[in-house]
């Protein structure tokens, strides 16, 4: 199974975009005239230094991602399963499942730059070492509660957001051992409560346009879960206040059973996460992991949410029966993609009623039986 990734803010630089712009004119020109400039010489040339200032970023990277998407289809003429999009990212991705078109989310995309950029200043700095709630306990002995977590990148980085003095006085409460504190070149709180207004007034935004029925499951910054159509609006606002929850997101998609994740857009960022995440996944005490959510009834429902596959054939029952019958749990197993010999922790399934899976010892989540192999 396969997931589409896009990047967000921070992924930007100069000259991303640069074979892009010739092979999609008509929609380059359309971003021109929503935008009111050339997109092509803010990517390629950004003769006004404005490429890392947030109101024109955002729409910047909404652009190369779009068009990333476009050229990825056309290379290879298959769908993802799945996508997914950090923070700015996430319209790219509700743009490519056909929730929006190409200019809406651009229109979106330049308000959301506009308000965020506009609001009150603030600092973000990256904590990497602990984890979320090493974090959390720390900044409540410190009694620093106006700090706000923004991107639980993976299970070692984290974001913090918050006002200039109270992300100042943190950096001392982050020392020692391997812990890293690294103060970030932003000039807003983002994904935190001084978002507030900038979330209150592109509500009101958001309320003239509409969204489509999801062709593509959508996995949500805010519930780390695939989006239900009724919520794409009230999550989009959500989203400016609230957590990215990538890593959480990550792991849910390699618990049903994806192996193959693909970044589109400029830049490799979400590709060095994600090694890190399975990396730190699988190497992590078991009790110290989150329960996959394919083990619960509000998640094993999704089937229904976009692809309606019917019920499993007999030929699927056919290959569970016989993987049981013949590979008992605990069985030494090789997994497409993964290093290592790793071991079955329960009998085969079948998930969302279409699709074999298996859960591994040492590693929380699902994999889908075709990848894996008894050695």
């Amino acid at each position: 199974m396969k997931t589409y990734m896009f990047p967000g803010q921070g992924s930007q630089y100069r000259g991303m975009g640069a074979t892009l712009f010739d092979e999609y004119p008509e929609l380059t020109q359309l971003a021109d005239s929503i935008l009111g400039y050339s997109i092509r010489e803010l990517c390629m040339d950004d003769p006004q230094q404005q490429l890392h200032q947030t109101g024109y970023t955002q729409p910047a990277l909404y652009v190369v991602n779009a068009l990333s998407y476009r050229q990825k289809l056309k290379e290879t003429g298959s769908y993802p399963d799945f996508v997914a999009g950090h923070s700015l990212g996430e319209y790219n991705a509700l743009e490519s499942a056909g929730a929006i078109r190409f200019e809406d989310g651009l229109q979106l995309v330049k308000k959301r730059g506009e308000l965020m950029s506009q609001a009150a200043k603030g600092a973000m700095a990256a904590v990497l070492g602990p984890t979320e709630q090493d974090i959390r306990d720390i900044l409540e002995k410190n009694g620093l509660t106006g700090i706000d977590i923004a991107n639980i990148n993976s299970p070692s980085q984290t974001i913090l957001s918050g006002l200039v003095e109270d992300i100042n006085q943190a950096q001392d409460c982050f020392v020692g051992g391997s812990v890293k504190f690294i103060p970030l070149n932003t000039s807003g709180a983002f994904h935190s409560r001084y978002m507030a207004p900038a979330q209150a007034e592109f509500e009101r935004y958001l309320q003239g346009f509409n969204f489509v029925q999801l062709t593509i499951p959508v996995i949500s910054n805010v519930q780390a879960k695939p989006y239900h159509q009724q919520q794409i609006a009230a999550n989009l606002a959500r989203q400016i206040t609230h957590p990215v929850r990538w890593s959480e997101s990550m792991q849910y998609l390699i618990s049903q059973g994806v192996l193959d994740f693909v970044e589109l857009g400029p830049g490799t960022v979400l590709t060095k996460l994600i090694q890190t995440i399975r990396e730190q996944a699988i190497s992590a005490p078991a009790a110290a992991k989150p329960s996959p959510a394919v083990t619960t009834p509000e998640t094993l429902s999704t089937a229904a949410y976009t692809h309606d596959r019917g019920q499993a054939t007999d030929a699927l029952n056919k290959k569970i029966h016989d993987w049981n019958q013949s590979h008992p749990i605990g069985t030494p197993v090789i997994v497409k993609g993964y290093q290592g010999i790793m071991a079955t922790k329960s009998n085969a399934v079948i998930l969302f009623g279409h699709r074999a899976a298996i859960y591994l010892e040492g590693y929380n989540g699902y994999f889908a039986l075709d990848e894996v192999s008894p050695v």
